[in-house]
């Protein structure tokens, strides 16, 4: 019988104690990126500012750069607030949703505790190619988007 109880009191106590969260893999993470990059897309994309802004982190260190090769021009967004307004401005300027480019499959990143960065290229309809570099934090569980560079090359010439 008091074997029974020390058994239980074990069981018990062994159950109680504070388990240690399993480790993502690279791949696991990396699929975790991904969505988020593809949902950040999708809402910029469609004009939906809530989904949009859900993707990002909301503090003064965030950018945004966009480098447009093919016209030679340049938009720099530095701080939450500054990105903030110039995403804001450019869906009241054009409300209507833009062809979405196809989502991205393919990502190459690099893990650093709970930071990551992310480059790919996507082709999108509207502007041609596009070299993307993001860097991105998890936060609760979720990665959003802390930085962006974006360099339009454009549609190549036949």
């Amino acid at each position: 019988m008091r074997s029974i109880f020390v058994l239980l009191l074990l069981i018990l106590f062994s159950s109680c104690q504070e388990s240690t969260p399993p480790t993502l893999s690279l791949e696991d993470e990396k699929a975790a990126i991904l969505s988020t990059l593809n949902e950040e897309t999708k809402a910029a994309f469609q004009r939906d500012y809530q989904a949009w802004q859900d993707k990002w982190i909301h503090e003064d260190f965030v950018t945004k750069t966009y480098l447009n090769v093919a016209d030679s021009t340049l938009t720099e967004t530095s701080g939450w607030t500054e990105v903030d307004n110039f995403v804001k401005a450019y869906f009241e300027d054009h409300p209507e949703p833009a062809p979405l480019p196809d989502l991205l499959e393919e990502i190459d990143v690099r893990l650093y505790g709970s930071g990551a960065w992310v480059t790919y290229e996507q082709l999108d309809p509207t502007y041609g190619r596009k070299l993307e570099t993001r860097l991105m934090e998890k936060r609760e569980g979720q990665w959003k988007i802390a930085g962006m560079q974006t360099i339009i090359y454009g549609f190549e010439e036949e």
